[in-house]
């Protein structure tokens, strides 16, 4: 069999690997078997939490919408119905962000969000037993 000639190809694999890992404790930044356990799993990590940053940064939004509606006399989800009957389309980032920095203009939003919505937007719904 012919003589494979990769040290330097596994040398530059495992350094490279050996450089992400810097800054971990331990055996996880110095040993190879180590440290690449360590990387791959930290790239699961990161791709995985990219994803489910996205959920929690709108939940923070509707959170932040939530409480300053209700410092306005409205709930959460009145004032979006609201919007969307006055076909307002604004983002909940957006929102959020009206809501923390420019709550004048969130409060207009609220007035707009109240006369759009129906009169009977708290009934009971046709068939409901009372």
């Amino acid at each position: 069999m012919a003589r494979v000639k990769r040290s330097v190809n596994a040398q530059k694999k495992r350094r490279q690997t050996l450089e992400r890992a810097a800054g971990y404790r331990g055996q996880r930044s110095r040993l190879y078997r180590k440290a690449k356990e360590q990387v791959t799993h930290s790239l699961v990590y990161s791709y995985r939490d990219r994803k489910a940053r996205k959920g929690d940064f709108r939940r923070l939004w509707i959170q932040r919408i939530n409480a300053a509606a209700r410092a306005e006399g409205m709930t959460y989800n009145r004032f979006i119905q609201g919007l969307k009957a006055a076909e307002v389309e604004v983002d909940r980032k957006i929102l959020a962000d009206l809501a923390v920095n420019e709550p004048a203009a969130f409060s207009a939003l609220v007035q707009v969000a109240k006369d759009n919505l129906p009169a009977d937007v708290n009934a009971p719904k046709d068939g409901a037993a009372a």
